[in-house]
This record gives structure tokens, sequence and C-alpha cells, in this order.
């Protein structure tokens, strides 16, 4: 049986990619980085939950050495800061988690996913293609995302592991839910987007189960929008 370690896994677009992959029949690895996390994640039949700070690499490194099989790494452990990231601490904070975070990750596993053959997604954003006035570092962090994805598949591509990244654009979780409820700002954003509403979790959840997926062989050093045509326009 396969298994899948998914940082930030325990809500949002994390926990959609789990319900997808545990649909699947993979085992799959959540992580949260607090036990108030970990202890709202709705539990599932294979499903196992560990407490994790990508920004730590003590953290990291113990969270992995628990893991004796690793057949594919989903990045979505990510932090925005609307409005507060012209404050260069702050700056700082959202690349440390976003990007370096993922970079972090993606070392540390790559030992265990080469033994496997398997598999990076990281999470990039349709950020990764326009700025955001109000979230600076966070679109800064995912186009390194974008960047680091590209650079790790060319690398690692000897090794028989593949990497590539989604892009998300407007989704339904707990990060978007002030803007949901802003009529004015939901309207904008609905208005920009062809298909006319906000996208569901484990619509992202199922790009990367097939990017984890054998079907995928030859697929690495991609990055796939899935935002409802946002970006197209």
């Amino acid at each position: 049986m396969k298994t899948a370690l998914v940082t930030g896994g325990t809500s949002g677009i994390g926990f959609g990619v789990c319900e997808v992959l545990l649909g699947q029949g993979w085992q799959v690895i959540a992580t949260g980085l607090s036990d108030t996390e970990i202890a709202k994640c709705p539990k599932r039949p294979g499903l196992t939950v560990l407490r994790l700070d990508v920004t730590d690499d003590l953290s990291v490194s113990n969270c992995v050495a628990e893991i004796d099989r690793l057949d594919g790494l989903v990045n979505c452990a990510g932090v925005l800061m609307r409005g507060k990231e012209y404050d260069l601490e702050v700056f700082r904070t959202v690349l440390e988690v976003n990007l370096v975070g993922t970079m972090r990750m993606c070392l540390a596993a790559q030992p265990l996913l080469k033994e496997t053959s398997g598999a990076i997604v990281n999470t990039a954003s349709m950020l990764s293609y326009f700025g955001g006035a109000l979230v600076p570092a966070y679109a800064a962090s995912k186009g390194g995302v974008a960047q680091l994805t590209k650079s790790l598949a060319a690398g690692w591509a000897e090794d028989g592991v593949r990497v590539n990244a989604v892009a998300p654009g407007w989704i339904d979780t707990g990060m978007t839910e002030t803007l949901q409820a802003d009529a004015a700002r939901n309207g904008a954003i609905l208005a920009r987007t062809p298909m006319g509403r906000w996208g569901q979790p484990g619509e992202i959840g199922e790009l990367v189960a097939w990017l984890l997926s054998d079907k995928a062989g030859f697929v690495t050093g991609s990055i796939y929008p899935v935002d409802g045509g946002y970006s197209a326009v």
C-alpha cells in the first residue's frame, strides 16, 4: 500500500487532498502545526496525524524519521497574512513557511522517495503568475515555489523522483471565509472567474492524486492552475 505525507493536511486544501488519497486506497500521514489543529482534524480510517513545524529542522527530521516508506509528499502547509506583509518580519515569516518550508520538506523526504520512485506535489498559487497588492510575501513565496518545483524536477529526475505543483485559485476554505462573507469582494471574484464559483478542496485533491500516480509517470516540472479560469482572463 502506498503512503503519502501531506503537510498542512488537517484542514483546507490539505485535508481535501487527504480525503481523495484515502478514497483511492493510500495510507496518509497528515500534519498540523498545533495540538489544536490536530484535535480538530476529522478522523478517517487510514489517516495518521502528526505535529509538524515546517520552519524547524528538528521537527521536520523527527517527523520523517517516523516514516518507513514514502511514495508521495504533498506540501500544503502555508500561511498568508493579508494586509500585514509589507512589514519585513512578517514578510520573512511568510517566506520561511511557504518557500523555505517547502524546500526543507522536499530535502528531508527525497531519500525515502528515491527508494520508491515516488513523487512530490507542491502547492503554488495563481499568484505564482501575477502579484497581489495586499500579499507581497505570499505572492513572492508562491512564485518561488513554482520555480523551486521546476528546479527540483530537473535535479531529481535521474533519481526517479518527479516534482510538480498545483496552483490553486479561489478555493472554499477557512482561509477565504472572510472574503466569501464580503459581498463586494466575493462578487468581484466570481465576476472574474469564468466558471462563476469557488473551487472545492477535493478538486485540488483529484489533480494531486493523479500527479502522484503512475498515470502521470512522464509528468515532472509542471505547474497546474486550478482556478476556474481566473488566471486565463
